[in-house]
């Protein structure tokens, strides 16, 4: 069945139901970045691919909504189909509820899952909408009656992770979110993302591709937790440790009833933005709704010393990884055939060598020539291209391993590249060399601090397309909040301080349609430095271990601090690797960390 015909379809059911419109988001139930094959209804109705995008159906027409990360992905994916690419933030785009309140008639009724939307996201359309009296069912999942042999929602066993890793007991956790709880006023707290609750039990799971957590619900109250889980997923000694830790586990679909039978004048802390629209609602009018960010978004943000060792010897096993990997491409493209999606196995076959490995931490980006300037290109078998010398490829990939989570990004010269490539390549380097050496005082925000990675574009009339950084958590999302490294300030990202402990990626790029992407990538721990009259500083360490390209920077164009920089990261680099490295490849890497110089 095409795309067209799965519409055909939706807008069947939607009359019958007098809808007027059908929202389809990419969101699972709990607002997770990356979802299992059973969630992907946005996909499986417009075909589109990507892990960021909305889609709505009106009668006659559809609109698809997704970020600069997509634009050339989502025009490709949607051509030939009915849908209308709706490029967010572009001049003379609607957001969604414009849109909506654009083309629906007064008393219109739209329709959506209310388990896949935020009470906060239908909050706004409400409020746009509300001069035409526009109402909303969130009652049926509509999609559902259309998705011929939809996959079974996900239930593999969960697992546990030692408190020699973490540095927190579940116990510690849980008692440290009940005192913020007492200091809020609240009785109960409603968790639904699936990392948050994953970190605040120190279990982790398969449920979702790419992030190791579990479908879950978590409800705490003083003394006692309530969660609601698939139960088979769950050995016994798990169950009686949870047990001994005062957490009841009841089956995943009973905590809508659990939050119907809330007490009346009951304070419930509840995100809004996180929690989605049919449990938020599912709280009693006569309860108090506490509604602001969960406590544990903040404390799993800030790593513990045990976390931040294990994060360190994580990125050494991926700098050895990856740096192989770097290795045997430059050297082997002009030997024998290799395509994106080869490359992007061999990487795979690099890492699976290393020592508590478990798994990519999001789908690899092997993007080679034209490929590069989409953003978050993904190799498949109907686009992968060879790597052939005289040309960039951009290789962004991370990975889970029992010490942390890993993502880097390395532009590769393969063969002899232009002048060109070379200079794009060396600009957006001197803005992440920029941005990796920054000190600051304690209270600076990663929203100060972006300036720096694009002020070397910015003076040249360029720039990117996307945030400058994101947070990482620990063998979690590989994206996590609050603290980013974003000049927009906007309602979902606040002006967050940075604090020891933090981890976030430093990744400016360039991207030229039709041409060649460039992107460096380095994952950042926030520290601590010298205190002093004027304050408390802080500086960032350098996580990722793996070398840039040499063949491809133009030394010229780089100051003597700005080569200062640089070598002091290679020379990092190889001391951190070489141990590791014998023979030819161990003289290969003391080649690629060689010190650069304007001469």
């Amino acid at each position: 069945m095409d795309i067209d015909a799965r519409l055909g379809r939706l807008r069947k059911l939607m009359r019958e139901r007098n809808l007027s419109a059908y929202i389809i988001p990419t969101e699972d139930f709990h607002g997770s970045e990356y979802v299992g094959e059973y969630f992907k209804a946005r996909e499986y109705m417009s075909g589109f691919t990507g892990s960021a995008g909305t889609l709505v159906v009106l009668p006659d027409q559809a609109a698809l909504w997704t970020d600069g990360r997509y634009f050339i992905q989502a025009a490709q994916q949607l051509a030939g189909s009915s849908i209308a690419l709706m490029r967010m933030g572009q001049p003379g785009v609607p957001a969604l509820e414009e849109y909506l309140n654009d083309m629906l008639t007064e008393g219109s009724v739209v329709g959506f899952d209310g388990r896949t939307l935020s009470q906060r996201f239908v909050h706004k359309m409400a409020q746009k909408t509300a001069a035409k009296k526009i109402s909303f069912a969130g009652g049926e999942d509509l999609v559902d009656m259309v998705w011929i042999g939809r996959p079974p929602m996900s239930a593999k066993p969960v697992w546990e992770i030692s408190t020699d890793y973490t540095g927190r007991s579940r116990e510690e956790k849980l008692c440290g979110v009940q005192e913020q709880m007492r200091a809020q006023g609240a009785d109960i707290l409603l968790l639904t993302a699936l990392d948050e609750i994953a970190w605040l039990l120190n279990l982790r799971g398969d449920d979702v591709a790419y992030t190791p957590v579990f479908m879950a619900y978590l409800v705490v109250e003083q003394g006692q937790t309530y969660l609601y889980a698939h139960r088979e997923a769950f050995s016994e000694e798990i169950l009686e440790k949870l047990s001994e830790a005062q957490v009841t586990v009841d089956a995943y679909e009973a905590v809508e009833q659990k939050l119907q039978e809330i007490p009346a004048l009951s304070r419930v802390w509840c995100d809004s933005g996180s929690v989605n629209y049919r449990l938020y609602n599912s709280v009693p009018a006569a309860a108090e709704r506490i509604d602001k960010d969960s406590p544990v978004l903040h404390m799993k943000a800030v790593k513990t010393l045990q976390e931040m060792a294990h994060i360190r010897d994580a990125h050494v096993k991926d700098g050895v990884a990856v740096t192989k990997f770097m290795r045997w491409l430059k050297t082997s493209a002009d030997r024998e055939k290799i395509t994106e999606l080869d490359a992007a196995r061999k990487l795979e076959t690099f890492r699976r060598k290393m020592e508590g490995y478990l798994g990519a931490s999001f789908e690899p980006i092997i993007a080679y020539g034209a490929h590069g300037a989409v953003v978050h290109y993904e190799p498949t078998e109907e686009t992968d291209v060879q790597i052939v010398a005289g040309g960039l490829c951009l290789a962004d990939t991370g990975g889970h391993y029992v010490d942390g989570t890993t993502d880097v990004t390395r532009t590769l010269a393969i063969g002899t590249v232009t002048e060109e490539e070379k200079r794009y390549y060396t600009l957006v380097l001197r803005g992440h060399l920029a941005l990796g050496a920054a000190r600051f005082v304690k209270g600076v925000s990663g929203q100060n601090l972006d300036v720096l990675a694009r002020e070397p574009l910015w003076e040249e009339g360029l720039d990117y397309n996307h945030g400058t950084g994101h947070g990482v958590g620990y063998l979690l999302n590989v994206h996590e909040g609050p603290q980013r490294f974003q000049w927009r300030i906007t309602e979902t990202s606040g002006n967050v301080p940075l604090e020891e402990g933090m981890v976030l990626s430093n990744e400016p790029g360039i991207y030229l349609e039709g041409k060649f992407g460039i992107r460096h990538e380095n994952l950042v721990l926030c520290r601590m430095g010298e205190r002093n009259g004027h304050g408390q500083f802080m500086y960032l360490e350098p996580l990722t271990m793996v070398p840039f390209d040499r063949d491809a920077v133009l030394p010229e164009l780089l100051s003597r601090r700005e080569l200062q920089w640089l070598n002091a990261y290679q020379e990092k680099v190889y001391e951190s690797l070489s141990p590791y490295f014998e023979g030819e490849e161990l003289a290969w890497l003391r080649r690629a960390t060689e010190e650069l110089s304007h001469a």
